[in-house]
This record gives C-alpha cells, structure tokens and sequence, in this order.
C-alpha cells in the first residue's frame, strides 16, 4: 500500500477514536448521568481529562493530519509531491504517541485505584488498596453509596478509554513510520492526467 493511501486509513481510523475518548471522558464528568456530583466528589483521574486532552485533541490533530497526508502534496503533482504533508505527519504522529500514553496512563491509573466514592459518610478512593482487584469482585461496587451506580460508570468507561488509548498508540506510531518513509521515499500513487 502506498504511504498515502495508509495514511489516509490510519487518519479515518484515529479521527473516531479521539471522538470516542472525548466522548467518554465527557460522560466520566456526570456519574450516573447527573452533575450533581461534579464539585469535588470526582476522583483526580477524571480531572486529568486524559481522554480530552490525550486521547481526544492530541490524536484529533494527528488524524486530521494523516488524512490531509493522504490527499495531493503543496505542490500539487510538481515536484514534491506530498513531501511536505508527510512531514508535518511526523511531528503531529509523535504528539499523538504522547497524548495516547497519556490517556492509557490516567485511564489505567484511573482503573487501578477506583472512583471516588461514598461510603459511611466518608468521601474517599476506598477501592485503592486492592490495588485493582475490585474490579474481578462486582459484589464490592455496592458499598459506595454516592454516586449511584459510580464504580460500573467508571469500570466502562476507563476501560473505553484503555482500549481506545492503546489503538490509538498502535495507530500514531504505524502512522510515524509510515509519515517517514512518505517523507524521505515520496508517494508511490500514479499521478493522474499526466502522460507516460
């Protein structure tokens, strides 16, 4: 496959990605769908928006830029063809890279540690000292009592934004090399109406 035509799939493939972690860490905002919750009873993962930040805007720009990769060169089909799309692909494929291990980090430590919850009338991350193993025991999910439903609400989406990270991360740096070798050997699609 051409670097163009690969940059073009991994650009259409990370656009929906970034959407989805933006969408998910929008939805950690409003446990159990109310903002009631939201003035200092979230836990600090959730306010590190690493789905907005890292794997939402970080991979947006890296995907609009593989996409706009994939499209004609600033040359048109002159001389350098699509050289410099490909190169401005580099630079925004390595930011991508980072905002997804951001957001894989903050997801994966929100995971770990659990939601802040209630429960007897103390607000506290209970599930921290079983270092994750709440998450293999649901009958423990029922102690907190405020937020309701907090721990399946944080359970799902961290894991959206776990899974979504870490395709991300695959996909920016497929994209980094990909970028590279479109920067250094060019494009090989055929350059349509010229003659042979």
């Amino acid at each position: 496959m051409c670097t163009g035509k690969c940059a073009r799939c991994l650009g259409l493939s990370l656009i929906p990605l970034s959407l989805v972690c933006i969408v998910a860490n929008a939805l950690l905002l409003v446990p159990d769908g109310k903002t009631t919750w939201t003035d200092g009873n979230l836990s600090l993962q959730v306010w590190l928006m690493g789905g907005f930040i890292g794997g939402g805007l970080m991979v947006l720009c890296p995907g609009i830029a593989a996409v706009r990769a994939g499209g004609k060169g600033c040359c048109g089909a002159g001389c350098c063809g699509n050289r410099c799309r490909m190169l401005r692909s580099v630079f925004s494929s390595a930011f991508g890279v980072l905002g997804a291990i951001y957001c894989l980090s903050v997801a994966g430590a929100g995971l770990r540690i659990g939601p802040k919850c209630l429960i007897d009338n103390k607000w506290d991350y209970h599930f921290q000292e079983t270092e994750g193993a709440y998450l293999r025991n649901d009958t423990l999910w029922n102690l907190c009592e405020a937020p309701p439903h907090v721990v399946p609400w944080n359970v799902t989406l961290f894991s959206i934004l776990v899974v979504a990270s870490s395709l991300e991360l695959v996909l920016c740096g497929i994209q980094l090399v990909n970028a590279t070798f479109g920067v250094l050997c060019g494009d090989c699609r055929k350059k349509e109406g010229l003659a042979h």
